[in-house]
């Protein structure tokens, strides 16, 4: 089973394409982990799209199309996978479709996770980031997820493990320059996700409404997979 994740920055889309991950034993591809990952290694690769990323601009399609098609074509692959945060435009979801389509492999599902644009500001500037699992949700402006406190500072809900936040996280003009490419449907990512409705060839879209609480919002998502 292959899956595509689409949600604006701030509606949980790697939360719940963990949580899918886990329920098939599938992989889940975040082409922000993989970015983050390159960035932390002080590859070229990951030089070049931090300059994009810490801008809020999206990092060029010879940076990631090469990147994110290749991994789908990795062994642990072959039995499914999960994709988060790519495509996130029109050219690029073309280019994917393409490219599935000549590999011989099915899109069995796109998830859409849809949220208002000013709730997912909100989400984003709250939001901290556990060092140990990114998929461990913290926010300090949610009583349901809020990080703990340890030794007079705030600590993951989850592990105990420490908080950091995206330097973009607390930019409005960078959060703002995100959420124009997402919601821009002529060519941005809600393009991206409308092309994928309009192509059929039994790829089955499903859209949820992002506001409820997590459990609620993974109990819609299984509800179509199943």
């Amino acid at each position: 089973m292959n899956i595509l994740v689409f949600g604006p920055n701030g509606s949980g889309k790697g939360t719940q394409g963990a949580i899918v991950q886990k329920k098939y034993g599938m992989p889940h591809i975040e082409s922000g982990a993989i970015f983050r990952q390159n960035i932390g290694g002080g590859t070229e690769l990951g030089n070049k799209a931090k300059e994009y990323i810490d801008r809020g601009d999206l990092v060029p399609d010879d940076i990631t199309i090469p990147m994110i098609l290749n991994r789908l074509q990795e062994d642990d692959c072959k039995q499914g996978w999960i994709l988060d945060g790519f495509p996130r435009n029109k050219v690029q979801a073309e280019t994917l479709a393409k490219a599935l389509a000549d590999a011989g492999m099915k899109l069995d599902y796109v998830v859409e996770i849809v949220l208002p644009r000013d709730v997912a500001k909100l989400r984003i500037t709250g939001r901290r980031l556990c060092v140990n699992d990114n998929n461990h949700p913290n926010h300090i402006a949610f009583d349901a997820i809020k990080p703990v406190e340890k030794d007079g500072k705030l600590v993951c809900r989850v592990c105990g493990g420490e908080l950091k936040t995206r330097p973009d996280d607390q930019d409005d003009e960078a959060i703002d320059k995100r959420h124009d490419i997402y919601y821009d449907d002529n060519t941005g990512t809600m393009a991206a996700v409308n092309f994928f409705k309009q192509i059929g060839g039994g790829t089955k879209v499903i859209s949820v409404d992002g506001r409820p609480s997590i459990g609620e919002v993974t109990e819609a998502i299984m509800k179509e997979l199943n």
